[in-house]
């Protein structure tokens, strides 16, 4: 507890191959960087993924929001905070702060992650690890300005927008989809000369069922106001005589505003 305290701060740079044509970081390339602060600090503080393998155990991300006031540019190093706000019985809440070069918080985020069995896939109690001594990490008091995840509401009757398969470069250490795969998935819905007049300020997802290999996944978007859309990701699966029914894989929200020029 003395060596590492409650809050992880880790240093990073924003490499040119992750920049958008607008010079910034791209959103997905953010994500992995906040996950690989979640990976670290867990790691250090004995309940990272290095330890629970070797029980048969994994963390799961179930949901995750960001929100941006500005990302930062080629080259930039930035900080990422992170620390864990709660821990429950089968799930803890992880929060995440986004510093720029020149110390401004330029964001935040919000994630729930899940422990489960890697083999049964399903939840596992916290409290089982290492005696509950996650909870002797907990950070209440840290701010976190931004709203909790939400709820997704999307019409039923909304139209498929696009269709993929799940591929080789979408698979993770577990086999399914990776986590941020669905971010960049769900961004490639807009055009390229979109972002030229908009800012992501908000992403938000949440992951509802796992997708492998060789699913079918299905783009469903529906805009909600003049920069805000919804979006829900389907899985399609197959009976014995080729009948394709859906099964929910993701949901999305995600707001923009209108850069200044």
């Amino acid at each position: 507890m003395e060596k590492w305290g409650r809050v992880g701060r880790y240093e990073n740079v924003a490499e040119p191959f992750h920049c958008d044509v607008g010079h910034s970081l791209f959103m997905g390339h953010l994500g992995n960087h906040l996950l690989n602060a979640a990976d670290f600090h867990s790691s250090d503080r004995g309940f990272g993924m290095k330890f629970l393998n070797t029980v048969n155990k994994t963390w799961v991300l179930s949901r995750l929001v960001i929100e941006m006031t500005d990302m930062p540019k080629q080259y930039e190093h930035f900080f990422v905070e992170t620390w864990v706000e709660s821990a429950m019985r089968y799930f803890t809440n992880r929060n995440f702060r986004i510093e720029s070069h020149d110390g401004r918080s330029i964001g935040y985020g919000r994630s729930i992650w899940a422990l489960i069995d890697t083999e049964t896939r399903q939840p596992c109690n916290l409290m089982d690890i290492r005696d509950g001594e996650i909870a002797c990490w907990v950070d209440a008091d840290k701010e976190c300005p931004i709203a909790k995840p939400g709820r997704v509401k999307m019409s039923k009757d909304v139209p498929m927008v696009a269709e993929i398969a799940a591929k080789y470069s979408d698979i993770d250490v577990n086999g399914h989809v990776n986590s941020v795969k669905y971010i960049e998935h769900v961004l490639d819905l807009f055009p390229l000369d979109f972002y030229q007049d908009k800012f992501l300020s908000r992403f938000e997802i949440a992951y509802v069922a796992e997708s492998h290999a060789g699913d079918t996944l299905r783009f469903y978007k529906e805009q909600m106001s003049e920069n805000e859309y919804e979006v829900r990701i389907t899985k399609a699966v197959y009976d014995d005589e080729n009948n394709a029914s859906e099964t929910e894989c993701v949901r999305s929200s995600v707001k923009f505003i209108e850069k200044n020029k």
